[in-house]
């Protein structure tokens, strides 16, 4: 028998739960947070909770190194941020201040979204401790349109605005499909952003693209934001806004794979909507995209720590 009758509420993996970041090395990080301006589909603020959900069904060791990534950086899950959905400014200094309190101890957070809009005070945070921040924004739009306020379409314009991020430096990757103003490309040229449509990452290759983005980025701290709907509807139902021609899950997959060997500070995976979901299967998905995130930056550290 235990001490008590009660069980801990699954985190993520079954990682410990722990408020206090200690020497982890890699944080989850729940934020339940959406606009509640979606006129079909709100629900992504019940993301973190279906993730973690499904990560239960995840295996933790690296077949092809043998790491175990929750073990190698000490993660925890910290739980969610206090946030309260369609209420914007007070989530978002929510979101700030809990993203800040990880990366001052230079953890890597590792954040359930939520949808897209949550990008912005991430960044907010990211920026402070790390001023030459640069971005990794896979999805299938480019969250930088040019209409005014603080939403899901406006994240990464914002953030330029702010002087959050190098915008020369930092990469959109994935876009496709019809928009609900014009000129959404050229906004996203204007602002600095070197942006890869989907249909560019297919011709060129995941290899060549991301040759380039390695290239580019060096050893520039890099927050990665890994929107589920870059994936197509097929492997991943459950999304704010499903948008077809995506990535299969092997390629979604690959994709996060070719970002290895860059310096990531801060990942986001976003816009799981559970009840557009099927079977959890996007939310599987997510919580295989935060295992495999957690793999590079174990692997980022055994390479360091063998430099």
């Amino acid at each position: 028998m235990t001490a008590t009758p009660f069980a801990f509420a699954p985190t993520f993996m079954g990682v410990p739960h722990r408020t206090e970041i200690g020497d982890a090395k890699a944080v989850i990080l729940g934020l339940p947070f959406d606009c509640g301006t979606h006129p079909q589909r709100i629900g992504s603020r019940l993301g973190p909770a279906a993730i973690r959900e499904q990560s239960q069904l995840l295996r933790a060791y690296d077949w092809t190194t043998g790491i175990n990534p929750l073990e190698a950086l000490g993660v925890i899950d910290v739980g969610d941020a206090r946030v309260l959905s369609g209420e914007v400014e007070p989530s978002y200094a929510a979101i700030e201040a809990a993203v800040g309190a990880i990366a001052e101890k230079r953890a890597v957070v590792v954040s359930l979204g939520g949808d897209g809009a949550i990008a912005l005070p991430e960044m907010r945070a990211l920026h402070r401790v790390y001023p030459d921040l640069v971005i990794l924004h896979i999805d299938a739009h480019t969250d930088a349109y040019p209409i005014p306020g603080y939403n899901t379409a406006t994240a990464f314009s914002r953030a330029v605005e702010e002087g959050l991020v190098d915008a020369g430096r930092s990469f959109q990757v994935g876009m496709r499909g019809a928009t609900m103003v014009p000129g959404v490309h050229a906004h996203g040229l204007a602002l600095g952003y070197r942006v890869v449509p989907m249909n560019e990452l297919l011709s060129r290759g995941i290899d060549d693209v991301f040759a380039e983005i390695r290239r580019t980025i060096g050893d520039r701290p890099v927050y990665l934001s890994y929107d589920m709907d870059f994936f197509d509807p097929s492997v991943a139902p459950g999304v704010c806004t499903p948008t077809w021609g995506g990535a299969s899950a092997r390629e979604g997959l690959a994709v996060l794979e070719a970002c290895g060997g860059l310096n990531l500070v801060g990942i986001n995976i976003n816009t799981v909507s559970p009840p557009h979901d099927v079977g959890g299967m996007s939310a599987l998905l997510a919580a295989t995209v935060a295992l495999n995130a957690l793999q590079l930056i174990a692997r980022q550290h055994q390479a360091a720590g063998a430099a």
